[in-house]
């Protein structure tokens, strides 16, 4: 029997978008040349006028489910995202990538500032118990907080077997099984996972379609719906707190030597040989 599939979609900050080498005001902040900047309190950084995509990671993720749907081997894709109402653009994105349906777990405000993996693995967990999905794909992590943590932890709420960083995936077995090629360090390792499952995809797993206008008009006029974490049942109280955030340390300058041996005596006051 085809699978369905639920696939997580994060709005996240475009990875195009660069980031400001100096702290500015927020009163100060120019909408119409937005930058990534922390905040004046370091209490993170400014969103309010930064464009805002669909997560990378996320975006494999979604192109591997509508592969399997195209393959016969999955019936239907559900796309999930939790966040403030702005969430729906990346819901409507993955839609029109080939997404059947969307579900907008809407947490406005503050509360999305304080949201955290293990309440959005909750999350998942619930909707994935009542849409009766056989298989969760999400990317491997988010390229704003780099938490890595949302597949592991649904997976172990919901007690289903788990392969990250997946590179390559097959399902077999009459759909029963998950083959998954991961890269881990120093070479490839191929498991095999029983369904239901989770999975998170890793960069090499495909490479995105991009979006046709005629199926962003199809988005359009596809279901989307929207609840909240209570009508699953979720507390998302922080259970963590961020003390500060700050830019690196800034790179110093290089300098010019005029000889091999001048090179060797700074080499040597600094230690390293």
């Amino acid at each position: 029997m085809p699978l369905r599939i639920l696939v997580g979609c994060k709005r996240a900050i475009d990875y195009a978008v660069k980031v400001r080498n100096h702290f500015i005001s927020e009163t100060k902040f120019n909408l119409n040349n937005a930058k990534i900047q922390v905040k004046s309190d370091f209490s993170g950084v400014v969103t309010e006028g930064v464009k805002h995509a669909l997560n990378p990671f996320d975006e494999i993720a979604m192109e591997e489910a509508v592969r399997l749907k195209e393959k016969k081997l999955a019936s239907e894709v559900i796309a999930v995202s939790c966040g403030p109402a702005q969430s729906q653009d990346v819901l409507r994105t993955a839609l029109a990538l080939g997404a059947d349906k969307a579900v907008h777990v809407e947490v406005p405000g503050k509360e999305y500032e304080t949201l955290q993996p293990i309440h959005v693995s909750k999350i998942l967990a619930k909707l994935a118990e009542q849409e009766k999905v056989d298989l969760i794909i999400l990317g491997k992590q988010a390229i704003d907080d780099d938490c890595n943590q949302t597949g592991q932890m649904t997976a172990a709420v919901l007690n289903w077997p788990q392969a990250t960083f997946a590179s390559k995936l097959q399902i077999t077995d009459g759909d029963k099984e998950a083959t998954c090629e991961r890269e881990i360090d120093g070479g490839l390792e191929t498991i095999k996972i029983k369904l239901p499952a989770v999975i998170t995809a890793d960069l090499r797993l495909n490479t995105p379609r991009y979006a046709t206008l005629p199926n962003i008009m199809k988005a359009k006029k596809k279901p989307l719906k929207k609840i909240s974490p209570k009508d699953l049942g979720v507390d998302i109280s922080p259970r963590q707190e961020i003390v500060r955030v700050a830019e690196p340390p800034k790179r110093q300058g290089g300098g010019k030597v005029s000889s091999s041996e001048e090179l060797t005596e700074r080499i040597k006051k600094l230690g390293v040989v």
